[in-house]
């Protein structure tokens, strides 16, 4: 596909724009932030209403057929809302492993509770600042899983997780039941995020993949999620860009708009052609799925989500001077969100090395 939407999915935004700005605001979302371990209700009640933790997923398993692209035209208004909950792409990531590596069984099981949101799903792949490891934290033996999934987002209310695990020295793809698993909350700067620490003691578990192809499964399901994040985050970084000129050509100062200063001018539209830039990283991603550039493309739309939303976050927090710090206004809300956000699913400096070996054939 072009970089352009078409009429079907130009409606999904319009649609999912107006339902979120209806349903989510500040007030609701502020409170969460002195809460650890709950998350917007509203908004993951509208997710599963609305279809959309079934929009990527095979008809044949409950879904409704479509793709990346179009869930990723949700995750991009969901990031302009500031959804208070991360199990949009968390879900998204274990039904794609499940879809593409589980057996006939595994996606009877799961899929058609996690395509009606029935049910929560967790990624669990990094070993402490390692986002992919080559030999995981956490052991898998006689259908065992053993070890601690640390800082795991959404997993204080996950029922199911697929782990990287080590098995016996090689890696393993495992899916485990959450049920009767110890979580550990992990407080954040944004808790709706729902961090925690898995901690598997004999837990019953599944393999997915084994060795080498474990490995690269891994790698495309965290890349899968990247994309969803990429939007989320030039959602978010759009809604910014629009605050912050909103302000600029209302606020005034010496007798003119604030806007109408080269320094606050300038900034905007440098917010304006990252936004863009991220946009069109994102949807040629998308639109890239199964391609052998995938992941690639992934990568390239995770790092220009990322400075994007970064830099819109910290330049409309300037642009607003003391208001914009304040609690009432919110902005801190987008601040927050963007940190998040960028070390969730690898860290810039993890998809710069993919990004590097991809480009120069170190990658497999």
């Amino acid at each position: 596909m072009t970089i352009l939407y078409d009429e079907g999915q130009q409606a999904i935004a319009t649609e999912s724009r107006r339902v979120l700005e209806a349903r989510i605001g500040k007030d609701a979302l502020l409170p969460l932030l002195e809460s650890v371990g709950d998350y917007h209700h509203p908004f993951w009640e509208t997710a599963k209403e609305q279809g959309w933790t079934a929009l990527a997923l095979p008809e044949s398993d409950g879904g409704l057929g479509l793709g990346l692209v179009e869930l990723g035209l949700i995750a991009h208004q969901a990031g302009r809302s500031i959804s208070g909950a991360p199990f949009l792409t968390s879900s998204f990531g274990v039904a794609k492993a499940i879809e593409l590596y589980g057996s006939d069984a595994q996606k009877a099981q799961w899929l058609p509770a996690l395509a009606s949101g029935e049910i929560v799903g967790v990624i669990a792949f990094a070993a402490g600042p390692d986002t992919l490891p080559a030999r995981p934290d956490m052991t898998f033996a006689d259908d065992r899983l053993d070890g601690t999934g640390r800082g795991v987002s959404g997993g204080l209310a996950a029922d199911v997780a697929v782990v990287l695990a080590d098995g016996q020295g090689m890696p393993v793809l495992a899916l485990v039941d959450l049920k009767g698993v110890d979580r550990t909350p992990v407080p954040s700067f944004d808790n709706s995020r729902c961090v925690a620490n898995l901690n598997f003691s004999a837990a019953p578990a599944e393999t997915l993949a084994v060795g080498t192809s474990a490995h690269d499964a891994a790698l495309h399901i965290l890349a899968l999620q990247a994309v969803v994040t990429a939007h989320e985050q030039t959602g978010g970084a759009e809604v910014l860009m629009e605050i912050a000129r909103d302000y600029a050509l209302t606020r005034r100062a010496f007798g003119q708009p604030i806007g109408a200063f080269q320094s606050v001018k300038h900034r905007i539209a440098e917010l304006y052609g990252l936004v863009e830039l991220a946009r069109a990283n994102c949807i040629h991603a998308a639109a890239r799925e199964g391609a052998a550039d995938f992941v690639t493309a992934a990568a390239a739309a995770r790092l220009s989500a990322t400075e994007a939303y970064d830099t819109a976050a910290r330049d409309c927090v300037q642009i607003h001077g003391g208001i914009g710090v304040t609690w009432e206004i919110g902005l801190h809300l987008h601040m927050r969100r963007a940190r998040s956000l960028a070390i969730e699913q690898g860290s810039s400096l993890f998809w710069e090395d993919v990004l590097v070996d991809r480009l120069t054939g170190g990658a497999a």
